[in-house]
């Protein structure tokens, strides 16, 4: 690779045959079945922490759940909000070894645990305390639910259906959301606590259909690569990837790659955190996770996630049901844009869709924010009304890179480093989500529209960043992404063809 942008490599024996496989993924049978087990088994994961930003958004719409913790604000509602980024921060670390150690079925598992335990103690808080450390057990259960979830799928999928699969991972986000603003929109004028109690307890069903179907999903066969647990690896591949032909020309050459790639990069790691910053490909992974991570929390989404209702009673918007209807409306544009989104990550470059979303988001910003001004200085209903609509534009253009999140964060990684990543791109985004969660209402207000200058100027940044940093990874399969980052050019090369040389033994 001899710059920053582009993923040139030759078309190895696996995406060869693949080629000429032709049959959809909806005409084979046991695939079929694995994608359907694997839908609420690892979609659900992320609904929850969909449904999590959601009704904690309604929540502060309804009016008995303000009068039950007095009325929050500023930093103790950042807090409130941040305690579920802090429980995720602090699991963090923990996540990789036990991904690596244990299976991502189990990591799903553990992080299914831990959700159901915060969702029942939510649900039955007394005080603000026992609701912030329910909080803070959500956080501890998401990121081994996500990262088990996130890789298991990336790992699992036919190479074809590989991106449109993890984009949509990340897309079901909004199914928890809008489930979630449906709820809040149903019950916030109950005249009782249910208002606020039975949306939270709701939030226990994703996590209950998660961890109902994972029994039926198959272990990553890259996992059990890594345990040299080759045959049970084999007859998965064999089964949802050739639909039970054991002489299958492309599962003999999948399994091939990813067999001779794990042991090459296993050969050359002792799995310490210290060997990502010990290459120039590496450290270069490493700035990309940051970014994603950070990227995807630090573009103003922040201020809509979780408090909308503040940014809508700033442009007049202030009765109950409108602000319940509107934040309805937009999980459901969020919902549609995003998976379309995701189904483009079959056709698009991945910069040419992480540039395009970001140059956009840039200008909707500082239309929203000229909006909000307008409206501050005029009271003008119609500039208020074109905040909303700006706001849904630039939801579009968001959803255009969300898929991108895990797409690209499995991508970059190679197997023996993946986990690891995933927790980068994780702790980043937990971090960045606590401290916008903790800092917005402060800023809002104290400053009102004129904060939204801070976002206007940093999306601006993060378009650079992308430009000159994210390199392409569309094309090549998971084993040969590992090399395309590689610091020596020379060496990467020497990798791919010992690789070649192995597989067309499978011939």
């Amino acid at each position: 690779m001899n710059n920053n942008k582009t993923a040139v490599m030759e078309e190895t024996e696996v995406n060869a045959i693949l080629a000429l496989d032709t049959t959809p993924w909806y005409r084979k049978k046991n695939l079929r079945t694995l994608y359907f087990v694997l839908a609420p088994s690892c979609l659900g994961v992320e609904m929850t922490s969909g449904y999590d930003s959601s009704v904690l958004n309604g929540l502060q719409a309804v009016d008995h759940w303000g009068n039950y913790f007095n009325h929050p604000k500023g930093a103790i509602l950042g807090l409130i909000s941040a305690a579920f980024s802090i429980g995720a921060v602090i699991a963090l670390p923990a996540v990789p070894f036990f991904n690596d150690k244990c299976g991502r079925k189990p990591s799903i598992i553990l992080g299914n645990g831990f959700l159901l335990v915060g969702t029942i103690l939510q649900t039955w808080s007394v005080n603000t305390a026992m609701f912030l450390v329910s909080r803070v057990l959500l956080g501890l259960g998401i990121p081994f639910a996500v990262s088990g979830a996130s890789q298991l799928i990336a790992e699992l999928a036919y190479p074809r259906e590989r991106s449109v699969m993890t984009g949509l991972f990340n897309e079901s986000w909004y199914v928890g959301a809008i489930i979630a603003a449906g709820v809040t929109l149903g019950t916030y004028n109950y005249d009782s606590n249910w208002s606020w109690r039975l949306p939270s307890l709701l939030q226990i069903l994703p996590a209950v259909c998660s961890m109902t179907a994972i029994w039926w999903v198959p272990e990553s066969p890259r996992f059990l690569v890594s345990k040299d647990r080759l045959e049970e690896a084999l007859k998965i591949l064999i089964k949802y990837h050739a639909e039970g032909d054991a002489d299958s020309a492309f599962v003999a050459a999948e399994f091939k790659e990813i067999t001779d790639t794990i042991r090459l990069e296993a050969e050359g790691s002792k799995h310490k955190w210290i060997e990502l910053l010990q290459s120039r490909g590496n450290r270069h992974r490493v700035a990309i996770a940051c970014c994603i991570g950070l990227f995807a929390q630090w573009a103003g989404n922040g201020l809509v996630s979780y408090y909308l209702s503040k940014v809508l009673s700033s442009v007049g918007i202030t009765e109950r049901h409108d602000q319940q209807s509107i934040n309805l409306g937009l999980m459901c544009w969020n919902l549609i844009t995003g998976v379309i989104a995701a189904f483009c990550t079959n056709h698009l470059r991945r910069r040419t869709q992480f540039l395009t979303a970001y140059s956009g988001m840039t200008v909707m910003f500082a239309s929203w924010t000229v909006a909000s001004a307008r409206f501050a200085q005029t009271g003008n209903t119609s500039a208020g009304s074109a905040v909303v609509a700006f706001i849904f534009l630039y939801y579009a253009l968001y959803n255009f890179m969300m898929p991108l999140t895990y797409v690209y964060g499995t991508e970059i990684f190679p197997y023996i480093y993946r986990a690891k990543g995933i927790a980068i791109v994780q702790t980043f985004s937990r971090a960045a989500t606590a401290f916008n969660q903790f800092v917005n209402p402060i800023g809002l207000d104290n400053l009102g529209w004129k904060y939204y200058l801070v976002y206007d100027v940093w999306l601006a940044c993060e378009t650079l960043i992308i430009y000159f940093l994210y390199a392409e990874t569309k094309g090549p399969t998971l084993e040969e992404l590992a090399f395309i980052f590689e610091g020596d050019g020379k060496t990467a090369t020497v990798k791919r063809d010992v690789l070649h040389i192995e597989l067309a033994e499978v011939e």
